[in-house]
């Protein structure tokens, strides 16, 4: 099988584990020695998530650059705004050269907004650095993203915790 310098990975659907699984995907990377950077386009700084305190810890570059959930927004403009400038930070990181893995955590919700258009996303995909990996995670995943993905998982709800009323644990959602 032939090898490549870097690959796409997608991770989509209405179920958990799409972040969680990225995140493993940073571990391993960080593990062999990979420089390794995160940006969140929903979560804010104000979250105090289990995976940034490991990332903290290993010295792994994250940046937590939303607003939040946008049914939460205050101001949809600053919303926005946040949104977009995540972009904009993710675009200079793909195409820097200095990252072997960079995990985009929730961009599908900058194009399914309409923040940002699909085509300028998948633009800077393909333009990227040829060693950096990329993970794309989020919900509602357009088809242009999956077209270039090189691989694709859509994780499916069959029951959650969530439908019975019960919040967000710490330690296992965040």
């Amino acid at each position: 099988m032939p090898r490549v310098d870097s690959i796409v990975l997608l991770n989509t659907g209405e179920g958990k584990g799409k972040s969680s699984a990225a995140f493993g995907i940073m571990v391993r990377s960080w593990a062999r020695g990979w420089n390794t950077a995160v940006i969140q386009f929903v979560k804010g700084g104000k979250w105090k998530i289990g995976e940034k305190k490991l990332a903290d810890q290993l010295g792994i570059e994250w940046q937590s650059l939303g607003d939040g959930f946008t049914w939460e927004s205050k101001d949809i403009d600053e919303t926005v705004a946040k949104g977009k400038h995540a972009f904009e930070q993710a675009k200079q990181k793909l195409l820097s050269g200095t990252y072997d893995m960079l995990i985009l955590d929730e961009i599908t919700y900058i194009v399914k907004y309409g923040w940002v258009d699909v085509d300028e996303v998948v633009s800077a995909i393909k333009n990227r650095s040829p060693k950096t990996n990329v993970v794309l995670t989020g919900r509602y995943a357009p088809y242009e993203l999956i077209e270039l993905a090189d691989t694709v998982t859509e994780m499916r709800k069959i029951k959650h915790v969530y439908d019975k009323g019960i919040k967000a644990k710490k330690g296992i959602e965040y």
